[in-house]
């Protein structure tokens, strides 16, 4: 007798993947349609044959322990081999009414199919993203072959009927079980599903009707966009096929961070230090924002970690960029740690000034500037 995994090309611990996709090329290889040397049916026949067996693996455990003379059923007993199990009786059910199979899958449409959408990540600098950008990227996707337009087939031929299911897509089983004959519905495995066979596939493609490509696309950045925003582009994903319309391209924007400028949405935040002369008498500083440097008023007597405003220097709204939030500037007061005499005698000099409420002393001259009670 005839050793299936060695038909199939497998060894014995193979999974059900290299199963099925050593069984799959086998098929392809002799079948009727495509192999015309004398014996290539009768070696198709045993290689379904082989693989009938294996895929089970109830049927596979009785051939690894008895051999083939472990496939046949008991006398007065139907065949637990053919019986299938609940699974496929179950899938019988729902493929014969057209729903979903038990373990996950559809029965594979032979129509015009719906391309897959694709995902680009795209890293943008901070400040085109508050204002907006134009960019151009290149992403590879599914395109019609242009040789065999989409057919598979090499040009001057085309698809045959498979002859294994009639062009249907799916071949029947009968299956006995203990509540009687059923037919068991599945994919042909010849044609996967598809009902023709492509005895010359184009070279270009190598039979499948697309090719990936390398496609330029100008896209355009909104005014506002931030980490996480989606931007569709309508048609740009894989094609469908059989002629279906494309997927679309999802671009998800990521943000680089500034190294002074911080954003929460349309808010900007940022940090100053003035010295302590700035804070009490006030000043004009240049401070930077998204659009450029300009002249920040620093009031006088000013606290430190007071929030002063700018309205209207923040991130455009997205969808509407004539509205914008504000920039929003921490003033940090930095108090020296060391003065000179000079600068201790001045200081001394305004503290004798206050001696009247108790302040006579530089320390508290600083209390009393910068809003605390004197000790």
């Amino acid at each position: 007798m005839a050793d299936f995994y060695q038909i199939l090309g497998v060894s014995r611990d193979a999974d059900a993947d290299t199963l099925k996709r050593a069984y799959r090329k086998l098929a392809r290889q002799y079948h009727p349609d495509v192999n015309k040397e004398p014996g290539a049916e009768d070696k198709f026949k045993e290689i379904g044959k082989a693989y009938e067996a294996l895929a089970d693996p109830e049927t596979r455990a009785r051939y690894d322990q008895f051999g083939e003379a472990g496939l046949g059923g008991a006398a007065g007993m139907p065949d637990m081999g053919d019986m299938g199990g609940f699974a496929d009786l179950f899938e019988t059910f729902f493929n014969g009414f057209g729903g979903q199979n038990p373990q996950g899958g559809r029965t594979q449409r032979r129509g015009p199919q719906q391309g897959d959408d694709l995902r680009y990540d795209l890293n943008v600098d901070f400040k085109d993203a508050i204002f907006g950008q134009q960019r151009e990227i290149k992403i590879p996707h599914l395109e019609t072959c242009e040789v065999c337009r989409g057919t598979g087939a090499k040009p001057g031929t085309g698809p045959k009927t498979c002859s294994t299911c009639g062009g249907s897509g799916q071949v029947r089983r009968a299956t006995r079980t203990p509540f009687g004959n059923f037919t068991q519905v599945a994919e042909c495995p010849s044609c996967n599903g598809v009902g023709q066979i492509i005895a010359d596939p184009c070279v270009t493609c190598g039979g499948n009707g697309v090719k990936q490509v390398r496609k330029k696309l100008r896209i355009n950045i909104p005014a506002g966009v931030d980490t996480g925003t989606k931007l569709r582009v309508s048609g740009e994903g894989n094609v469908g096929l059989k002629g279906g319309p494309p997927g679309d391209l999802y671009v998800f924007i990521k943000v680089k961070n500034d190294s002074k400028l911080k954003r929460d949405g349309v808010t900007i935040y940022s940090e100053i230090a003035v010295s302590y002369l700035q804070a009490i008498l006030g000043d004009t500083v240049k401070i930077t924002t998204v659009d450029g440097d300009v002249n920040l008023k620093i009031p006088s007597g000013t606290q430190p970690n007071t929030t002063l405003s700018l309205e209207n220097k923040g991130v455009p709204r997205l969808g509407n960029p004539v509205a914008r939030g504000n920039h929003e500037v921490l003033v940090k007061v930095k108090l020296p740690t060391r003065i000179t005499d000079a600068e201790r005698e001045l200081l001394e000099g305004l503290a004798s000034q206050y001696s009247d409420k108790n302040i006579n002393s530089s320390s508290g001259l600083f209390s009393k500037l910068f809003g605390k009670e004197s000790s």
